[in-house]
């Protein structure tokens, strides 16, 4: 697959496709390879942290290591088998242009709109001329480390792995020698041998590793930016000192002038005293004149070390001001190229700007749409519940005349059964009356005289009704 990777989010992609799980250091060395280069390590952890969190495709475990969706959108499906089958990258336009083999082109429509959601799908990655490929083409083992392949080789075969085979699975990923990967195995501690040269990688113990390593790594920039401040001190002491003795020679040699033109001015007046001791009738002629000469010897030696005065000090301020100007030359220097990178990332910034407002312009024709249909739904949910209310009237109403008419009925049946039982309570106060008499009846009837007179009257009235007839 040709093309250099769009943004930081594919590089991402590419990255935990290949590696399965990694923590947010392990990936800044990768990152910091493919792109980032002018930032700190502490900048380039800072963004790849923030674009973890905000990507969905992207998930986070317990363990603190982050791994890439591939499941994706369905709606993107049909895009991700168009490219299963060119094996080779595509734009959305051209797939809108040559389809995929049918007629019906209102398939491809979607991914149009969609595109945004290519971007949170782990099985799509954008290349920097605007086509999209997949994560899972060939990925460039090369460009990572031979630790972090071996890791992965560990990863793999959690069983563990003996250095032959170890070299054999990182082989097929880059070439490599054998030596090297026991040179791995020895220098890092989270690789340990479990027996019979069966190696094994311990997640846990390199995270502890990192960290050390992060720590005292933080703790080397500390002294090497301590000892650079030094540096820096001592050097200006040292500059200070060195213009202060290029001061001090050069005060030296301004005395030894001075000193030699005073000695040449007493060799010139001890000349004159000499002649004037010669020319002792001149002495006193000239008397007032050596005076008033010696006066203006004194008030021209007075000048010179003001005028001296005045030159050192103009030299000490013509040198603070040419440290000032190499100072302020300096300063102008760093300005510029900061602000040169304030106008890089302004260009960035402006740049990110733009598609966030193409972005927004497409979510807020998304809102408007989906606030449409939500209104209509709301007004048809509306009419439907003033409908269920009147109905829910009408019916509780109906209900509640039922309800008196049953109220009614029942308090009627309450008051029946109440004189039914009076009724059923007499009639079986009857029945026993009635029950003790034909006991008595019986007894009675069972005495034999009572049945001769039974029988009697039975013959008599079978003779009567035989005449009769």
């Amino acid at each position: 697959m040709s093309g250099k990777l769009h943004s930081l989010t594919d590089v991402l992609k590419k990255t935990l496709f290949f590696f399965e799980e990694l923590s947010v250091a392990e990936i800044v060395p990768h990152v910091q390879r493919k792109m980032l280069r002018d930032y700190t390590e502490e900048q380039v952890e800072e963004k790849v942290s923030l674009c973890l969190r905000q990507n969905s495709c992207f998930t986070y475990n317990p363990k603190g290591l982050w791994s890439l969706n591939l499941e994706g959108s369905r709606e993107n499906d049909q895009f991700y088998s168009v490219l299963l089958r060119r094996q080779q990258p595509m734009s959305i336009r051209e797939v809108l242009r040559t389809g995929t083999g049918s007629k019906n082109k209102k398939k491809i429509r979607p991914l149009v709109s969609g595109e945004a959601s290519l971007i949170t799908d782990g099985r799509f990655i954008q290349l920097d001329n605007g086509y999209w490929g997949l994560t899972e083409w060939e990925v460039e083992a090369g460009q990572y480390s031979l630790k972090q392949l071996v890791i992965k080789a560990h990863k793999v075969h959690p069983g563990g792995l003996s250095r032959q085979q170890a070299f054999e699975i990182v082989n097929s990923w880059r070439p490599t020698t054998l030596k090297a990967v026991e040179d791995i195995h020895k220098k890092f501690n989270f690789f340990e041998e479990i027996g019979d040269g069966i190696w094994v990688y311990n997640p846990s113990v390199q995270v502890a590793y990192e960290d050390l390593m992060k720590r005292f790594i933080g703790s080397l920039n500390k002294m090497k930016e301590k000892w650079r401040r030094d540096r820096q001190r001592w050097k200006q002491k040292a500059d200070l000192l060195e213009r202060q003795i290029g001061e001090i020679d050069s005060a030296y040699k301004e005395t030894a002038a001075a000193l030699a033109a005073k000695m040449e001015e007493a060799g010139q007046h001890e000349y004159l005293i000499t002649q004037m001791a010669e020319k002792d009738l001149l002495l006193s002629l000239r008397k007032k004149e050596i005076y008033r000469y010696r006066e203006h010897v004194a008030k021209l030696e007075a000048k010179a070390n003001s005028i001296l005065h005045q030159c050192r000090l103009w030299v000490k301020r013509a040198r603070e001001a040419e440290d000032e100007k190499a100072r302020m030359k300096e300063s102008l220097n760093k300005n510029q190229a900061s602000l040169e990178a304030l106008f890089t990332k302004l260009q960035q910034y402006k740049e990110k700007d733009r598609e966030n407002k193409a972005r927004l312009a497409e979510i807020k024709e998304l809102n408007a749409a989906k606030i449409a249909e939500l209104q209509t739904e709301i007004v048809e949910l509306k009419q439907k519940l003033d409908k269920a209310v009147e109905s829910h009237r009408l019916d509780e109403k109906r209900y509640r005349e039922e309800i008196n008419i049953l109220s009614n009925d029942l308090k009627e049946a309450l008051e029946s059964g109440e004189e039914a039982k009076r009724s059923l309570r007499f009639l079986q106060q009857e029945l026993s009356q009635a029950r003790g008499q034909m006991k008595k009846m019986e007894a009675t009837i069972r005495s034999p005289l009572i049945r001769a007179i039974i029988k009697l009257t039975g013959l008599f009235t079978g003779s009567k009704k035989h005449r009769a007839s």
